[in-house]
């Protein structure tokens, strides 16, 4: 499995949301690694639809006090300096050494180049395979004066989605259509390897390879899920997606309220308690009070606690039955929603 943590923070690609992190903030680059060289077999690449340039790349490096092992792998990295294609970093395979020792030695592999990338990509760190080297955890080590490849690409899958229903209540299953087609021509990408997934981290996951139908389609039914939890869809390239989608579906919160008192003094306080499904914690509850036939005024506001409850407080104005509501704004990927209707009399 690749490592999705830092796969979905160096794949930048063109999402939904606008997916893209940066890498893991750690203090300083490896001390004990030394980069001499980094060589790239290809200065300029043309890689259209989902069609994948297999580029050889060899790094030449050291560890001053690792003890000998074939274990140890290195990832070179390559950032965009110019174009205006959709992919900002390229990342190699795992390269293995295949020549001298740990602390000289030569590591190959190869740079799996797809059409989302597009522009002038320099060869920029080179980082250590920290999962297969449990504890070691540093930053990139930058790569002074790194070669360069051109890559002219074009024609890269485009992936939507339908979800069904359009918005999911809270703790119900649902269904999403994916579709992709080339991006240029709009014509379907049939029988192409992809993930789908649901993942607090969207990252690509080749154990989860499934392919799309003829007409580029893939549809999957998903079990409720847990509403913060993004749905991951994505175009599968080692070591990363050639593109993808990564969005929260529309989500609908069940909302209830109660006064403490159906009666009360005109101009004393009457606390209203409620609940949200889901819960969307830090969005708004707004209380709202009835003016005329059908037009609701927010009268108080608060906050939903991470529990999913919230407290307002009603104030009748009148004498006489007073209607009242709580309605939750749109908030994160949930949809406006209110609860019931209730009564405070005022005497």
């Amino acid at each position: 499995m690749t490592n999705r943590r830092l796969l979905a923070a160096l794949a930048a690609v063109p999402l939904a949301t606008a997916v893209i992190g940066t890498a893991p903030a750690y203090a300083d680059p490896d001390p004990d690694l030394t980069v001499k060289s980094v060589e790239i077999d290809a200065k300029n690449v043309s890689v259209h639809g989902v069609a994948i340039a297999h580029v050889p790349v060899t790094v030449r490096a050291g560890f001053a006090n690792h003890p000998e092992s074939s274990q140890v792998r290195l990832n070179v990295f390559l950032e965009r300096t110019s174009g205006p294609g959709p992919l900002t970093t390229i990342v190699s395979t795992s390269l293995k050494r295949t020549a001298g020792t740990i602390k000289d030695g030569t590591w190959t592999g190869t740079l799996n180049i797809v059409s989302t990338a597009n522009g002038t990509f320099k060869v920029s760190k080179v980082y250590t395979d920290w999962w297969v080297e449990p504890g070691a955890a540093w930053e990139p080590t930058p790569v002074v004066n790194g070669p360069s490849v051109d890559v002219e690409g074009g024609h890269y899958p485009k992936v939507t989605a339908t979800v069904t229903p359009k918005v999911v209540p809270v703790g119900k299953p649902y269904s999403i259509k994916w579709a992709v087609t080339d991006n240029f021509t709009g014509k379907p990408f049939n029988g192409i390897s992809i993930t789908a997934d649901v993942d607090s981290e969207c990252g690509p996951d080749k154990t989860t390879l499934v392919k799309t139908n003829t007409a580029g389609i893939y549809t999957k039914s998903y079990k409720a899920t847990d509403a913060s939890r993004a749905n991951c869809f994505d175009v599968y390239a080692d070591p990363y997606a050639t593109s993808g989608l990564h969005f929260k579906v529309p989500r609908l919160s069940g909302i209830s309220a109660i006064p403490s008192r159906t009666s009360a003094k005109v101009g004393s306080i009457v606390p209203v308690n409620g609940s949200v499904t889901g819960p969307p914690v830090g969005c708004k509850a707004n209380l709202q009070r009835l003016y005329g036939a059908s037009q609701w005024r927010t009268v108080g506001t608060a906050t939903v606690r991470a529990s999913g409850r919230f407290t307002l407080n009603a104030q009748p104005a009148y004498r006489g039955k007073i209607p009242y509501r709580v309605l939750m704004p749109s908030c994160l990927n949930y949809v406006t929603a209110s609860s019931k209707s209730f009564t405070i009399t005022g005497v």
